[in-house]
């Protein structure tokens, strides 16, 4: 019998410990990598530093604020991790910004023939595609502008001396919402020096939404694409397509939600370099296939 009671009171501590570790795990899992996490493990090292020092010299006022700043400490993760939990409730909902799979692809041909002609005469260009994050949420600025996604609209806002050509431009669907929008800047420190701002914009902007960025340089020419904190240069017109249509045409819903199970719990791949630069020859546009 008392064997029996010893054994009903474990059970519970016992089970208590493996959901809260199995949630501590998970938890870790994701928030590594982010760009918030150096701040939670400067968190967590003077959290257990002052809660040694505290229980060893025995100072109980100093032993109760820690009690008492617990409760803010998960104030703070939310705040930091603000961008982050954002775009994880979005990836859950995932909901489709384009009507049709026909209509995403006659808007990624739009982007391809606005990149082919600006990248032939060097003019610069910042063009945001939005998914499922609000883009306006996170850039500063813009003028509104709500007309129809055409290359030659997109190459007048681009042109040099134009009043609204500085900045980044919005696209939604199939319509340009914003132009002449300020992205915010990365804040890595790993970056070569020589990359320019609308390259460190299209990185930070990627860092904290779920956008698709491309990115044309004044300087070469050079084609790049962004995406989740990483930038591509130096692609053609046909692998910025087939990047384009990986990622914005709508897969099928029995695949997103394994997707993304997969992508929240499953192995999480290691980061890669920020920026990633190809040499490869510059190729002519080609028709897409329908």
């Amino acid at each position: 019998m008392p064997d029996q009671i010893h054994i009903q009171d474990l059970w519970r501590p016992a089970l208590e410990i493996l959901i809260l570790a199995v949630l501590i795990y998970y938890a870790f899992r994701f928030l590594r990598g982010t760009r918030g996490w150096p701040d939670v493990i400067g968190f967590v090292v003077v959290l257990l530093a002052l809660a040694l020092v505290t229980t060893a010299l025995d100072l109980k006022v100093l032993r109760w604020l820690l009690g008492a700043f617990s409760a803010f400490f998960a104030v703070a993760v939310l705040i930091i991790f603000q961008p982050e939990l954002r775009r994880m409730l979005a990836e859950l909902g995932n909901l489709p910004v384009f009507a049709s799979a026909h209509e995403q692809r006659e808007s990624i041909e739009v982007i391809i023939q606005t990149v082919e002609r600006l990248a032939e005469v060097k003019i610069g260009a910042l063009i945001a595609i939005e998914q499922s994050i609000q883009l306006q949420e996170t850039v500063e600025s813009g003028v509104r502008v709500d007309c129809a996604a055409t290359p030659e609209m997109l190459e007048t806002i681009f042109f040099p001396n134009n009043a609204i050509h500085d900045g980044g431009v919005l696209i939604k669907g199939d319509r340009i919402t914003y132009a002449a929008c300020i992205f915010p800047l990365t804040q890595r420190q790993d970056l070569n020096k020589s990359l320019g701002t609308r390259h460190r914009a299209a990185i930070g902007l990627s860092e904290e939404t779920d956008a698709v960025i491309v990115v044309v340089s004044e300087e070469t020419g050079m084609i790049s694409h962004a995406y989740k904190g990483q930038l591509v240069r130096g692609v053609s017109l046909e692998e910025l397509r087939a990047f384009l249509t990986s990622v914005l045409v709508q897969p099928a819903k029995s695949r997103r939600s394994v997707e993304w199970l997969r992508a929240r719990f499953g192995e999480r791949p290691k980061p890669g370099p920020a920026v990633i630069t190809q040499n490869g020859p510059r190729s002519t546009l080609k028709p897409a296939e329908h």
